[in-house]
C-alpha cells in the first residue's frame, strides 16, 4: 500500500465523493480514482459503491477506515515531531481521557501546569475508557485519566480519586429548589442515563432499584441512554428528562439551563490517573498528574483521593454495589 493511496481512500470517504477528494488533496479526479482502484485491487475487495459522481463507502470499506485513519493521524504526528525536532521544542505530552475528564477535569489541570511551569504542547485525545487504556498500554499516550476499573497488566496506577454522583435537572424544574434532591423523588420521572453497563451505569442502576425504579424496564416516563455525560446534560436542558451523572463533568462543564444538585443518597463515582508500568515517570508527566490530583479535589465536593493500594478493595466496593471503605486521605 502506498500513502497516496490511503490519502486518497481517507478524503473520499470523508467527503464523500472523488471531486471532494480531489479538492482537498489538491489532485485530479482521475489521479483519486486511479489510486483507489489500485488499493481495492490490493485487498481484495470494494471499498465503495459507485452511482454516478457520488460514492457509498461499503461495510469492509468502514472498517477499514478505521485504521488507516489511526494510521495517518500517527504519519501527521510524525511530521509535527519532526518539525518540532528541527526547531529544538521538546517532545509533547500524549494524554489520553475519557469523555467526562477531557471536558471537565483536564483542562483545569492543564491550566495549573501552566501557571506553574509554563505552556507546553499538549496533545489531548477523548475516547471511551476502554481505548483510554489501550493508549497507555500501547504507549499512544504517557498518561490517561479514566474511570475505575484499571486493574490491566501494564499499568500504573498513580493514584484514584473518589466523589459522589449528582442528579442534573432543568433549571426550572421544581426539585432544582432543593439543595439536596432526594433519589427517591426520581422514582417516576423519566431518565437519562449512560449507556456502558460496565463502568458507572451499573451503580446507578443498582440506586434506581432500590427506589423501585427499574431502569431496563423503561416504562411510561421514558428512557434516554448516551455514552456522554455532556449529551446528557443536553438532554436535561431540552425537558427530556432527569439524569443521574459522575460530577466532574456537571461541576467542570457546567451547562446554562441546567442546575446540578447533590443527592441525598451516595452513588460513588472512582477514576484514576494511569501511566504505562513499564516506563519511567518522567518529571513532566508527574507534574501533571499531581495537578489533576489537585485540580480535582478544588472541584468536586467530598473529593477523596485514595492511595493506588487501595484499587483492589475500591473494585470490591464497585462490584458488590457498596459504598467503598473509609477513605485514605481526604482532600
Amino acid at each position: 500500500m502506498e500513502l497516496r493511496q490511503l490519502e486518497a481512500f481517507a478524503a473520499t470517504l470523508s467527503t464523500g465523493s472523488v471531486t471532494g477528494a480531489a479538492r482537498l488533496l489538491d489532485r485530479s479526479q482521475p489521479a483519486i480514482s486511479r489510486s483507489i482502484q489500485e488499493l481495492e485491487a490490493q485487498i481484495g475487495y470494494a471499498l465503495f459503491t459507485r452511482s454516478g459522481p457520488r460514492v457509498t463507502p461499503t461495510t469492509q470499506g468502514f472498517l477499514l477506515y478505521q485504521d488507516v485513519e489511526r494510521a495517518l493521524g500517527s504519519l501527521r504526528q510524525i511530521r509535527t515531531r519532526a518539525d518540532e525536532i528541527a526547531r529544538g521544542d521538546g517532545a509533547p505530552m500524549r494524554l489520553a481521557a475519557t469523555f467526562a475528564m477531557s471536558s471537565g477535569l483536564v483542562p483545569l489541570a492543564l491550566k495549573r501546569v501552566a501557571d506553574r511551569h509554563g505552556a507546553g504542547h499538549t496533545q489531548l485525545r477523548s475516547m471511551p475508557a476502554e481505548q483510554v487504556v489501550h493508549a497507555v498500554l500501547t504507549g499512544t499516550a504517557q498518561i490517561g485519566v479514566s474511570s475505575l476499573p484499571l486493574e490491566h497488566r501494564g499499568l500504573c496506577v498513580n493514584w484514584i480519586g473518589q466523589s459522589r454522583c449528582v442528579v442534573a435537572l432543568a433549571e426550572h424544574d421544581p426539585l432544582a429548589a432543593l439543595e439536596v434532591v432526594p433519589l427517591a423523588a426520581l422514582g417516576g420521572r423519566p431518565l437519562v442515563t449512560l449507556s456502558n453497563p460496565y463502568r458507572l451505569r451499573r451503580r446507578l442502576d443498582a440506586a434506581m432499584v432500590r427506589i423501585g425504579k427499574d431502569v431496563s424496564a423503561r416504562g411510561p416516563g421514558g428512557l434516554i441512554e448516551t455514552n456522554s455525560s455532556i449529551n446528557a446534560m443536553s438532554a436535561v436542558r431540552a425537558g427530556l428528562g432527569v439524569s443521574v451523572l459522575e460530577p466532574v463533568t456537571a461541576y467542570g462543564a457546567p451547562m446554562q439551563g441546567v442546575a446540578v444538585r447533590p443527592l441525598d443518597t451516595e452513588i460513588p463515582y472512582f477514576f484514576g490517573v494511569i501511566t504505562p508500568q513499564a516506563s519511567p515517570l518522567e518529571e513532566p508527566v508527574a507534574a501533571l498528574a499531581e495537578a489533576l490530583a489537585d485540580a480535582a479535589a478544588a472541584l468536586l465536593p467530598a473529593f477523596v483521593r485514595h492511595d493506588a493500594s487501595a484499587h483492589a478493595s475500591l473494585l470490591q466496593s464497585i462490584y458488590d454495589g457498596e459504598v467503598a471503605a473509609e477513605p485514605e486521605s481526604p482532600q
